[in-house]
Parts: C-alpha cells; sequence; structure tokens
C-alpha cells in the first residue's frame, strides 16, 4: 500500500472511530423541583461536572432547577417517553404510583435524620428501588433527602386541636395528605415556589417543611410560630428514564449509578451536617419555638396506620428495619 492510500485509509479509520465516539455521546437532560440554591440542585450541578469530567468529556448533563421542565408528575411522564433523560424527585411523587413508596413517610419511622440516614442506607430500602422499571418505567439510582418535617404557622399550634381546620401547605402526594387529613387541618398541595407569598397573603395558614427550606427561604418572616415535631422523613430519588436506560451502555450504566449515588449520598451527608446547625439558627430567631412528639399525633397516626398498612405492605418490613437501626 502506498503512503496516499496509508493516509487515506487511516483517515478514515479515525473518521468511523470518532462517529462511533459521537454516537454515544450524550446531553442528558435532568429535571428537578427544588431552586438554584438548594442542595438538592447543588449536588445536581456537581453531578453534572463530575459525569462530564469521568466520560472525558464524552457526556453532558444539563440541570433544570425550579420546575422549568414542569412539575414532578408532569417529569415523570416525560421520563417515561424518554424526552427527559433524568431527575431528581421527591419519593412523593413515586409513592403516588408506587404505593409501597408510601411506606417511607410513614409517621414517626424514623425519629431523626440520622436513623433516616441508616433506613436509607440499608438493603431493605434499596429493595423498593428494584419495584420502579416494572412499575412506572423508571430505574432508581439511589437515594438523597431532605431533613426531617416541621410545621411552621402563622398562629400558636401547642395542641392537637390547634391543627384542626388549619390551611396547611403540603406536598402533593398521598401520604402526607392522609396523615394531615387524620389531624385535622385541610391540607393543600402547592409548589416550593409559591409557598413564601402564600404565607405573606393569608392563602394557607401553616406548612409542612424541613430546616433548610424554612432558614433558606426566609418562611419565618410570614409565620412566626414553630413546631418542632421530627415527624416524618422526606427522602429524594435519582432516577433514570427506562427508555434512555436501554439504549446506554453496560460502561455507562455503571458510571452513571456510580456518579450519581456518590452526590445522592453527598446529600445525605450533607443534611447529617448541616441540620443541627440550621435548627439551632431557627432556635436563635424571635419566633415560637413548640416542640412534639410522637404522643402529639397519636390519634392521627393511628388512623394513618390504619389506611396505609394494607395499602403498603412493605411498611411492615421498613418498620422492623427502622426498629433495628433505632438500636444500633
Amino acid at each position: 500500500m502506498n503512503n496516499i492510500n496509508k493516509i487515506a485509509s487511516t483517515t478514515l479509520a479515525i473518521g468511523l472511530a470518532m462517529a462511533s465516539w459521537n454516537a454515544q455521546a450524550r446531553d442528558f437532560r435532568l429535571g428537578m423541583i427544588t431552586p438554584p440554591s438548594h442542595l438538592w440542585t447543588q449536588a445536581a450541578e456537581a453531578f453534572a461536572e463530575d459525569l462530564a469530567e469521568r466520560s472525558g468529556g464524552e457526556h453532558s448533563v444539563s440541570v433544570f432547577p425550579s420546575q422549568q421542565l414542569g412539575n414532578e408528575a408532569q417529569m415523570v411522564q416525560q421520563m417515561q417517553a424518554g424526552s427527559l433523560d433524568m431527575a431528581f424527585l421527591t419519593i412523593a411523587e413515586i409513592s403516588n404510583r408506587i404505593d409501597d413508596f408510601g411506606a417511607l413517610y410513614a409517621p414517626y419511622l424514623v425519629d431523626d435524620v440520622e436513623h433516616a440516614a441508616r433506613l436509607l442506607r440499608s438493603d431493605v430500602a434499596g429493595e423498593l428501588l428494584e419495584l420502579m422499571p416494572a412499575e412506572i418505567g423508571l430505574v432508581g439510582v439511589g437515594y438523597g433527602m431532605s431533613g426531617m418535617r416541621q410545621i411552621l404557622s402563622r398562629g400558636a399550634i401547642e395542641a392537637p386541636e390547634d391543627l384542626r381546620g388549619q390551611r396547611l401547605r403540603i406536598t402533593p402526594f398521598e401520604p402526607i395528605r392522609d396523615f394531615y387529613l387524620a389531624a385535622g387541618t385541610a391540607p393543600m398541595p402547592l409548589p416550593l415556589p409559591d409557598v413564601y407569598d402564600a404565607l405573606a397573603n393569608g392563602q394557607v395558614d401553616a406548612i409542612d417543611m424541613d430546616f433548610e427550606a424554612i432558614e433558606a427561604l426566609k418562611f419565618y418572616d410570614q409565620a412566626e410560630h414553630l413546631l418542632i415535631s421530627n415527624h416524618m422523613m422526606f427522602p429524594m430519588v435519582g432516577v433514570v428514564s427506562g427508555r434512555v436506560w436501554r439504549e446506554l451502555s453496560g460502561e455507562d450504566r455503571e458510571l452513571i449509578i456510580t456518579t450519581m449515588n456518590a452526590h445522592l449520598d453527598g446529600v445525605i451527608d450533607s443534611v447529617l451536617e448541616r441540620e443541627p446547625a440550621q435548627e439551632a439558627a431557627l432556635r436563635g430567631l424571635d419566633i415560637t419555638i413548640t416542640e412534639a412528639d410522637e404522643r402529639f399525633f397519636r390519634e392521627a397516626i393511628a388512623q394513618w396506620e390504619s389506611t396505609w398498612r394494607e395499602r403498603a405492605p412493605a411498611l411492615a418490613t421498613l418498620r422492623e428495619a427502622a426498629a433495628v437501626l433505632r438500636v444500633e
């Protein structure tokens, strides 16, 4: 073969290799409801940077926070259709589609964020993710979380009766709606970006929220009574469209799993580190603090359990696992 033919042959081989490389390259789109300042969004951005670096620039991830691609129900539909690649979702939307995930919101399933972290990192919680591909066409990669749920209100809540009739903002999913209905409130689903104004104009009387959001978004400016109850954990899950997943190579799947899980696990670590300081900061404000435990919600818990014990068979297994992890 002469030099010209050699050069032509080499050029063709390089061109074919580059074409194959480019065919595998992806610009993934990742949606979420949290604002840019939120811990979950920061983790998604860090995941995007890390995936690009680990893939040698082959893959990139564009992150769309603040419901830019729609609410969580709409993003799930987009992933089922394959038009959205990934999302960081509250478990709330998953529980609307798979009842067993509702068990993760059982009132007082866990005591605090440390206990929640141990449960979310357990094999029992991991087994729930295996339900997702067949039932809703998504691949569950791993869990993150936010802090424990509290109640911030415009008026004082010092006894269970004080909750009755309160218009209380919730994330729109059935387990938390059923809990607050049992507590006698009028639960009102509202997206996170609308909460501050809803408190300011009196559209809602109280909100179900974690310390981080209460502090970072300054909801306490519009509601000066905080019931520290730690009544429920609030998990998050990183998911990939099942349609997109089927198109990926084994190497790319493993890369996404390891990279995303590292940042989801980092979210949990950050919550463990930050929540004590966030609680201390709120306790230092000129607001009224009341504390409550499981006894405060005794009747509501009994009613919730009677409904969800049958709907979510995983509840019994999760409570057993949580009990063991509590002892540890």
